[in-house]
């Protein structure tokens, strides 16, 4: 019984770590308690939100319950005291069968959602615009080339508190710069990296790709609510890897023409070629700031 209660014990902690890292991690705005995925807001999300809702937790929710019950039986039934003589049983057919045999059937069920799931990630046909993402160490660049062929790069914009609360933005989220969208419009992402892998994750738009040097990857979301996202770098890229946030504003389309329009003037793509680039080297990094 006192093993029993260890093992027990370990698990009802391993529980709630697992509960507690899926309340915080999950999600680039936190709330106390929060457990789940974010608030779904692309049709690529709501897909997923109801995969994991409603294939995932129930299997694994049931996987796990069955496995406590064996366990628990196991150290139950097989016990020192009531088993003085142990059994020398070594195999028994019908249980190997049904251990190989049960797993094989779960997956093959899992496919077939999971597989639709994932040729619809794919389909990046009848795009209404299109955005290139480059990753940088450490800051993101955003082209828009259908929308006067210009781009922004954006970097961090507070690493401490005290500078958040001077520019009054979150701490490690917030950008200098705004990567802009239009809601309710199709979009395709083309991701490349010009330097090493970066991984240019947004949750609540259900897109989490690396970008690749040498490599263009191609995403698409629908944004159906207008409001502020936040997202990461999902990829270790370096020294700065946790100071390389994204953070983007969506419009209504109106909103979005007109910012595009002052956007043109702004981000002047001649001028912009003629500008020496700016790059945070390891020297001037963000992590060495914080040091």
């Amino acid at each position: 019984m006192r093993k029993l209660f260890t093992i027990l014990s370990g698990l009802g902690v391993s529980a709630l770590g697992s509960l507690a890292i899926a309340g915080h991690a999950v999600a680039a705005n936190l709330e106390p308690w929060r457990m789940g995925l974010p608030e779904p807001v692309t049709p690529l999300a709501h897909q997923m939100a109801n995969f994991h809702n409603y294939w995932l937790m129930p299997i694994i929710t049931a996987i796990t319950i069955f496995v406590l019950i064996l366990l628990v039986y196991v150290c139950w039934r097989f016990r020192e005291s009531a088993n003085p003589v142990p059994s020398k049983t070594t195999h028994n057919s019908l249980l190997e069968v049904l251990w190989t045999g049960v797993p094989v059937l779960i997956l093959v069920v899992m496919a077939f959602p999971s597989l639709k799931l994932l040729y619809a990630t794919d389909e990046v046909e009848d795009s209404e615009m299109t955005v290139k993402i480059v990753g940088h160490q450490w800051y993101w660049e955003y082209q828009y080339p259908d929308n006067g062929n210009f781009f922004i790069e954006a970097r961090i914009a507070a690493t401490t508190e005290e500078e958040a609360k001077e520019q009054n933005v979150n701490r490690l989220m917030s950008t200098d710069e705004k990567f802009v969208l239009p809601a309710n419009t199709k979009i395709r992402l083309q991701m490349t990296s010009a330097d090493v892998l970066h991984n240019w994750s947004m949750s609540d738009f259900g897109v989490r790709m690396d970008t690749v040097p040498g490599r263009l990857n191609e995403a698409w979301t629908l944004i159906e609510k207008p409001g502020v996202y936040y997202g990461f770098c999902s990829e270790l890229c370096g020294d700065a890897h946790a100071f390389m946030p994204i953070e983007v504003h969506v419009l209504p389309k109106e909103e979005f023409n007109a910012w595009a329009e002052q956007a043109r003037t702004k981000y002047d793509p001649v001028e912009q070629a003629r500008a020496p680039s700016v790059s945070q080297d390891v020297a001037t990094s963000p992590a060495q700031a914080v040091e």
